[in-house]
Parts: structure tokens; C-alpha cells; sequence
């Protein structure tokens, strides 16, 4: 994005503001740019629109890509997890079907409770409730919970959440269970209890409960990468069709019992995701909410030239979601590999980069907050600290001071890949970068292969741009996946993109990690925060919002933060089915 597009946009959305602001009250931001508090005269922050949908009609998911994975031993991308666990399958636990932080409760789902601890916290047993089936009318088991579990270990089925991995005895150098072998600290003792066995106390364990990990999988439905396309339901919906890019179609599963299910409404007879289009045709349809659009979501975030359609309509803004993702955006860099391997070249990145720039890019503040720190503002008690204290704009003399000392006075070319969504976020980088003598050449992906790409750690560029969320709110499920060397894989990794193997680092998580004062222990992950920082594998840049325009006849619609911002698919539904 050239200098001339920024100014535009800006000046669009300063006017888009003022329009927006104008007759409500209650709209705040921080005058530091560094965000701080809810705008509602902008945003639907934790309130429900719609009113209460009624039962029945289609809904309409409007998208630009196809999902990441379905497969719940591979889904760990936070829009994917929150629509295959509301819709397809249930986990042990899961969260509260409620608005914005109100959300982050854990409820019981397959299980009858949140988990009984023994043996220090190193044993959890959960009994499932009695009465769940899936789409065939057969039973869920214990038994299909431990076979998903133990399938997640396969290699041919990368990119899940790995809690499993980390936490489970005897789970080094498991292979999953394609030749007949178990995980003996997975026990299923009857039908209805599962034990399992930790190799070190964990209190948090429940909340690890909420990952498709601690779905259920009949073995004999199990067809390796193929499940992918047909994950089998032990949701209120079952998959009709899925034409991979193309389109998916969800029906009723005739054996869900709500009677069984304290969380999802399943409020429509079927959804309709319909993929491929283009994010600027998702905008405007959904903008104008004409004919069967009326009945429509969209799948992707709100594009940030289109803010300047929604906020000075004060009809169009009434339908607009806009919660906190609680996810950190970060530029990535290499750090095993020359010129990133040195630290003053990573601080250079540092210095350089403008996050105005990338904010402005990114829609402004009434969507993104600017990020001083790597954990969101959630773990820091609200509000994050600013511990290197650099300017947002940057600080390009200092830059280019750290680039001299690492011998590189003339600057150097490197390689960024984006999701084809976060072009205009890279342009913004590249511009800044650009300012201290570091020319960067954008590669951009689809965003269905994006995470397969910067995963393979052999083949993938010296800069990624991504960004981690708290599976829940814990500093153990943000630096240790992003900063621990131990945890990066050849193909298939995910979180440390930045493939930071650092002694001192890994020392200091294993210490917090066995700290049992929670409180004491989040002290200790904020400072570690701060310790990380100053070494630069990373830069964070911002926390977004993740806006939506939903269509007229949408109701029951909320964003939720434990899921990203994302639209919570438990309870939202149609005003008048038959209008869909």
C-alpha cells in the first residue's frame, strides 16, 4: 500500500468517525494510541443483536476462503475451532454461550463437570453424560474421546492443538494409534470415565478440555487426513455436502438432545457456507442486506476500506459486531537464520517498524488497539505495559544505528508472507521497513493454505506475519507456544513462528510452569513478557477487533471473545425463518 491509499483511507475513516460519534454517547479511546476501553457508540461490545431468533430457515455464511481443517485432531485455528465446536462436535468442557468476556466461563459439555483433580493435579477424571449420540444414533464413548486424543499424535495429521503432547505421561515419541498402540496414561476404565494421567501437576487442565482435541471419534469412522472433509457429528448439525473451496452444507443431526446440551440453541434447520468469494462482495452484500443476504454472516473480519460504508450509517452500524480478538499480531522473524539470528538486526525491525502505519492499514482504532507488549491486555490485568517504550510511529535513527552495528549500514532485502487478507498490513510494513533501509518483498497466501506454508520451517521465508490468542485466559497458553523452542516441528508447526530456541527462555517457562500460587505465577509470566521483548523474535503489533456486518433478519448475534471476537455460532439464528 503506497502512502497516498494510507492518507485516503485515514482521512475516510477520521471522517467515518466523527459521522459515527455523532449523537452517542459513551465512545471513549485513550488519547495515547494505545487503545483502552470499549467504543459502543462504534461497536456491539458485549451485547446481543437481534433480539431472540426464532427456530428454523437457512442461514448464510459468506466467506472468502474455506476452512483451515474440520478435523478436530488438526483444528486450532481460532474461527475453525469455535464453528466445529458449536456446530459438529462437543468437547469434555467448553465455554459459556454468552457475549464479549462474559463468554470466558467454563461450562461442562460431554462431561458432567468441569473435572475432579488427584494426585496433586497429575490425574483428572471426567464422567460423560449419559444419552449423547451421534448423527447414526450410536453412542459417544470415553473410549472415542481417548481415540481422538491419541490420533492427534499422528504425523500425518499436523496443525492441532498440542496439550496432549505437552502434559501427558509417557506421550514422548507417541505416534498416534494407526498400528495398535495406546497411550496408557489415557484410561477409559467404563464407557462413561475417562483418566487421564499428567506427567507434572496441571491445575488448568479443564480449560485445555475446551480443544477439539477432547472430541469424540469413533475409530471406525476414522479416515485419516480424508476425516477432514467429513468430521462425524456429535453436534446439533451434521455435514450434508462440502465441496472443498466451494461450498459446505449443515443439516440437523436427528440425534442431538438438547436435553443433554446446556450451550448450543441450534436455532436454524440448516447453514450454508458459501466460499470463494471476493472479501469486498462479502462487504457489500452484507451492507446492503438485500433478498437472501438479509439472512447472512460473514465469515471473514470486515475489510478496513469498507469501514468507511458502515460507521456513518447509523442503520448499517447498529449491525455491527466489533469484539476484542484478545490476539496479538505479530511480525515474525526468523531467528535461526542469518540476518535474523542477530539480535541487534531483530531490534533494527523493532525500531523500524511504524504501527500507525499498520493500524491505519488495518481500519483504525475504532477496530485495533495498538500492542506494547506480546500477551494481550487480558493477562495484564487490563492494560498491557510498555516496556521498551518506542514510539508508534517508530524510531528510524535508532534503526538504522542497530543496523550499522550489526554491519548491515546499507540495509537489506528480505521476504515477508501474509494471508492474502493482510496484504495491506504488509504494504504498511514494508513502507516502514522500507524507511531504514530494509526492502521487503511480500509473499501472499491463501489463507485455507497459510498456516501449512509458514508451518513447514524448512521452505518458508525469513518474515511471517500472524499473531497467537490465549486458548484461555493464562500466560501458560501464550509464551510458551510462541517462545518455546522445544515445541517447533520441522512441518506442521504452529506458534513459534519466530523459531526462537533460547536456553534461558525455556528455563524461566519451566520454572513458572511448576509455580503453584496462580497469582505468583502470573506475575511471573508478565515478566517474562518483558524479558522476551527485549530479545526481539518478535514484534508485536496490534491487537484487532474482529468486525461484522450481519444481515437485516440476523438475530441472537454476539461476538465472543474466548473464540476471538468470533461470531458465536451456539446462539445465533434467524428474526423470521421463513424469510431466508
Amino acid at each position: 500500500m503506497n502512502k497516498h491509499t494510507c492518507t485516503a483511507i485515514a482521512t475516510m475513516l477520521v471522517a467515518a468517525l466523527a459521522l459515527g460519534t455523532t449523537g452517542c454517547s459513551g465512545g471513549e479511546r485513550s488519547t495515547d494510541g494505545k487503545g483502552g476501553g470499549k467504543n459502543p457508540a462504534l461497536t456491539n461490545q458485549g451485547a446481543v443483536v437481534g433480539g431472540t431468533p426464532k427456530k428454523g430457515g437457512t442461514l448464510t455464511v459468506l466467506s472468502n476462503q474455506d476452512f483451515t481443517h474440520l478435523d478436530p485432531a488438526r483444528n486450532w485455528v481460532m474461527s475453525d475451532m469455535e464453528f466445529g465446536t458449536r456446530l459438529l462436535y462437543r468437547t469434555l468442557v467448553t465455554y459459556k454461550a454468552a457475549p464479549g468476556t462474559k463468554g470466558n466461563d467454563l461450562v461442562p459439555d460431554l462431561a458432567t463437570d468441569l473435572g475432579t483433580s488427584s494426585n496433586g493435579a497429575k490425574t483428572w477424571t471426567f464422567h460423560l453424560k449419559k444419552g449423547i449420540r451421534y448423527e447414526d444414533g450410536t453412542p459417544v464413548t470415553a473410549q472415542d474421546v481417548k481415540y481422538n486424543v491419541e490420533r492427534s499424535f499422528s504425523p500425518d495429521l499436523p496443525g492441532g492443538a498440542d496439550y496432549a503432547a505437552r502434559y501427558l505421561a509417557g506421550a514422548k515419541g507417541y505416534q498416534g494409534p494407526a498400528q495398535g498402540k495406546h497411550l496408557d496414561s489415557i484410561k477409559t476404565p467404563d464407557d462413561h470415565t475417562i483418566v487421564f494421567e499428567l506427567r507434572k501437576p496441571f491445575a488448568e487442565f479443564p480449560n485445555a478440555t475446551v480443544m477439539p482435541t477432547f472430541a469424540p471419534v469413533p475409530k471406525a469412522r476414522d479416515k485419516g487426513p480424508r476425516y477432514d472433509s467429513r468430521p462425524f457429528s456429535s453436534g446439533p448439525y451434521k455435514i450434508e455436502s462440502y465441496g472443498r473451496g466451494k461450498k459446505l452444507v449443515l443439516v440437523r443431526n436427528p440425534h442431538w438432545d438438547p436435553k443433554t446440551d446446556t450451550v448450543r440453541k441450534a436455532y436454524p434447520d440448516k447453514l450454508v457456507v458459501v466460499m470463494g468469494l471476493k472479501a469486498n462482495q462479502v462487504d457489500d452484500r452484507l451492507i446492503a442486506s438485500r433478498g437472501p443476504d438479509a439472512s447472512s454472516v460473514s465469515w471473514q473480519a470486515l475489510r478496513p476500506e469498507s469501514a468507511a460504508k458502515v460507521l456513518p450509517d447509523s442503520a448499517v452500524r447498529k449491525r455491527l459486531l466489533a469484539e476484542s480478538t484478545n490476539c496479538t499480531d505479530m511480525v515474525q522473524m526468523h531467528t535461526g537464520r542469518a540476518p535474523f539470528n542477530d539480535v541487534r538486526i531483530r531490534r533494527a525491525v523493532q525500531y523500524a517498524l511504524d504501527r500507525d502505519t499498520v493500524l491505519t492499514a488495518s481500519g483504525g482504532p475504532a477496530f485495533n488497539d495498538l500492542s506494547t507488549a506480546y500477551m494481550p491486555a487480558t493477562l495484564f490485568d487490563g492494560k498491557q505495559p510498555d516496556t521498551l517504550k518506542i514510539p508508534a510511529e517508530g524510531d528510524v535513527a535508532k534503526a538504522k544505528e542497530l543496523l550499522k552495528e550489526a554491519g548491515k549500514p546499507n540495509g537489506f532485502s528480505t521476504k515477508i508472507t501474509v494471508s492474502s487478507g493482510d496484504k495491506g498490513r504488509a504494504e504498511a510494513i514494508q513502507q516502514s521497513l522500507a524507511k531504514a533501509g530494509i526492502k521487503v518483498t511480500i509473499d501472499t497466501v491463501d489463507p485455507s493454505a497459510f498456516y501449512a506454508t509458514i508451518g513447514d520451517t524448512t521452505h518458508r521465508t525469513d518474515i511471517v506475519y500472524t499473531g497467537w490468542c490465549p486458548d484461555y485466559p493464562s500466560g501458560s497458553t501464550f509464551l510458551p507456544f510462541v517462545f518455546d523452542g522445544r515445541s517447533i516441528k520441522e512441518k506442521g508447526n504452529s506458534g513459534n513462528h519466530s523459531l526462537f530456541r533460547d536456553k534461558a527462555t525455556m528455563k524461566r517457562i519451566d520454572e513458572i510452569a511448576a509455580m503453584t500460587d496462580a497469582k505468583a505465577a502470573n506475575r511471573a509470566w508478565q515478566e517474562l513478557d518483558g524479558e522476551i521483548l527485549k530479545k526481539a523474535p518478535t514484534v508485536p503489533v496490534l491487537v484487532r477487533r474482529w468486525p461484522l456486518v450481519l444481515g437485516t433478519n440476523i438475530a441472537g448475534a454476539y461476538g465472543q471473545t474466548s473464540f476471538g471476537g468470533q461470531l458465536d455460532y451456539a446462539s445465533v439464528g434467524l428474526k423470521n425463518p421463513s424469510a431466508s
